[in-house]
Order: C-alpha cells, then sequence, then structure tokens
C-alpha cells in the first residue's frame, strides 16, 4: 500500500511539475504578451508585476467591508433589529436613539482600529515596492524600484541585498559562480545556505555586455508555494540546461558573504514562492466572539419561545378559572 501511495505522490507532483511557464531573458515584449485563460473569453496577463498589496482595504471598499464584517457579529444583528423593533411606535419602550447612539459608537471605535491596522500594511507594502534595485536596461544597470521590476529582467544584487523576486543565479564573483544567502525571513533558519549559477552562465556572462545579449529562454513549472522544489531547464544556443532549487534565489532571502551575483526574475510579485505561502487576510474569530454568537442565538431562541409558553398557560389558566355548574342545574336545564 505504501508503494501505491508513493507512485500517487510521484504522479500527481510530475502533473504540477508540468513546464507550464516560459521566460525569455531582456524581453520584455514577448513575456507581456503572454495570456492565461480565466473565463470563457476572458484572458489576462500570465506574469504578475512585482507590486504587492497585503492590505484588506482601500478609499471604497473600507466602508462596505468593515460593515460586512462587523454585522457577522450575531450580537450586533442582536442589537439593529432590537433597534428597528424600538422604531415602531406600538412596540417601543425606550426611545431608538438611546439605543442607536451606543451601537454607532461601538462600530466607529472597531472601524477605526481596523483602519489604523490598514493604514500600517499600506505603508508597509509601499516601503517594499519602493525598494531601490539595480535592473538591466538596455546596455547597463540602472536604479529602480522593485515595482518595476519584471518577469525577465537581468538584476544585479550586492552583499546584504534582499532579493527582490524568485530568481535565476546568472554569475556571482565568487569562484564557480557560488552565492550564499541567508532565508531567516523565510523559513527561520539562520545557517547560511548557498546557491550556485550553471556552469555555462558563469563562463559566459562574465561582462555587462554579453549580459545584454543573453537570450535564454527558461522553461519551468507554473508558480507554487513548495519553497524547497524546484524543476526547469535553461534553453540557450540550441541547448537545453536542467535547473533545481539550487539554482533559484528566493524573493525575501539576503545575501551573504557574496560581493555581486546577478539573477534572471524567473517568478514576480504574488507569484512568488514566499507570497504562494502567505495566503489571503481571513477575518479572524476569537473564542469570546464564537461564545457571544452561541449565547445571543441562545437569548433570541428564549425570547420567542417563552412568550408562546406564556400565552399557553394564560389561556389554560382562564378555561380553569371560569365558574362550574353543579350537577343538579345541569339535570334541571
Amino acid at each position: 500500500m505504501s508503494s501505491l501511495s508513493q507512485k500517487e505522490e510521484l504522479q500527481d507532483e510530475d502533473k504540477n511539475s508540468a513546464f507550464t511557464w516560459e521566460v525569455q531573458a531582456n524581453n520584455r515584449a514577448y513575456n507581456s504578451q503572454l495570456k492565461e485563460k480565466v473565463f470563457l473569453c476572458w484572458r489576462r496577463r500570465k506574469h504578475k508585476t512585482n507590486i504587492i498589496r497585503t492590505a484588506k482595504y482601500n478609499f471604497f471598499s473600507f466602508l462596505p467591508l468593515t460593515l460586512y464584517e462587523q454585522f457577522h457579529r450575531l450580537s450586533n444583528l442582536y442589537f439593529l433589529l432590537i433597534i428597528i423593533l424600538q422604531g415602531i411606535p406600538d412596540l417601543s419602550t425606550l426611545p431608538w436613539f438611546s439605543l442607536f447612539a451606543p451601537m454607532i459608537c461601538l462600530l466607529f471605535i472597531r472601524a477605526a482600529r481596523d483602519l489604523a491596522d490598514d493604514i500600517g500594511r499600506h505603508k508597509s507594502d509601499r516601503a517594499i515596492n519602493n525598494r531601490p534595485c539595480q535592473i538591466l536596461m538596455g546596455k547597463s544597470f540602472t536604479w529602480k524600484k522593485w515595482k518595476d521590476l519584471c518577469v525577465g529582467d537581468v538584476v544585479c544584487l550586492h552583499k546584504d541585498s534582499i532579493v527582490p523576486a524568485d530568481m535565476l543565479l546568472l554569475a556571482s564573483t565568487e569562484p564557480s559562480s557560488l552565492c550564499y544567502v541567508e532565508t531567516v525571513d523565510i523559513d527561520g533558519e539562520t545557517n547560511l545556505k548557498f546557491r550556485q549559477a550553471l556552469t555555462v552562465t558563469h563562463q559566459e556572462l562574465t561582462t555587462v555586455r554579453n549580459m545584454a545579449s543573453f537570450q535564454g529562454t527558461v522553461t519551468c513549472e507554473a508558480p507554487n508555494s513548495r519553497l524547497h522544489r524546484f524543476v526547469g531547464c535553461l534553453e540557450w544556443n540550441d541547448k537545453k540546461y536542467s535547473l533545481d532549487i539550487g539554482n533559484l534565489l528566493l524573493r525575501g532571502c539576503k545575501i551573504r558573504n557574496t560581493d555581486t551575483c546577478y539573477g534572471l526574475v524567473i517568478y514576480a510579485g504574488f507569484d512568488t514562492k514566499i507570497m504562494k505561502n502567505c495566503g489571503k487576510i481571513h477575518l479572524k474569530r476569537t473564542k469570546l466572539d464564537l461564545m457571544m454568537n452561541k449565547l445571543v442565538v441562545m437569548v433570541s431562541c428564549q425570547q420567542v419561545t417563552l412568550p408562546q409558553e406564556h400565552r399557553g398557560g394564560a389561556r389554560t389558566g382562564m378555561s380553569s378559572s371560569r365558574p362550574q355548574l353543579p350537577s343538579s342545574a345541569k339535570c334541571v336545564a
């Protein structure tokens, strides 16, 4: 049984590792024209930009989304129903605004807290997207921002630089084009790891002019969340060279003990492995919120059932309180 399960896992991995991702070096026009089908005739760009957005709200979506999240709490729905009932004159026992004002204050305080947290996310995203990096533009490296990076660009990194995207290591100043990286921000490991460029790129891409004329094509697996696995091949000068995770620099790792290295962007933005592992921001629920929801349901059920029981008991009491005629009177009648 174990051998069968292993075979099934290998088959699944083979399916997931199909070479459906294509990147051509130094050719933004070619990479930008690649499209993927989304739904029916709707198609979008296959390669994402290097801009990341981790914030939950924007200017237009803040109010509707925050109200949607607030009224996911059953206690807020319960008090909203009470306020609506208090607005009916025949059922009102208190002025409706005496309950409406505290609820508005509560919603405002929670919305202000969510807004403050999201402003922090916007600032963090802006700082990350505006980090500087050197991109090969024409025949020289130019300082640009991370958000200007595209798939297929050649990037120059120096010691203590943070890798801006998942890149194929092309060459470095170390012997045999070794590159030492620190991955503490990715997997928490503090020990240094080494990556190595292919021998062919190490020997051929020795000058900026050679890198500018580099027209290799990388075909590899589609973006995924597997941090320690990568399969692909580089096609250059009518020859193919196999690639693995040892040739890849992941976004978020830091260059150590290496003066200069050069890389080709394979995955950018939300296609990078670290962003694939982040997932989406979901509405969090505490145990207190779950308990409050249960209590609100119990109280609501009791408020519905108790009046009916009281009404039934009142009818029984009224029927039992009626005077009973004596049997002799019944006979006379």
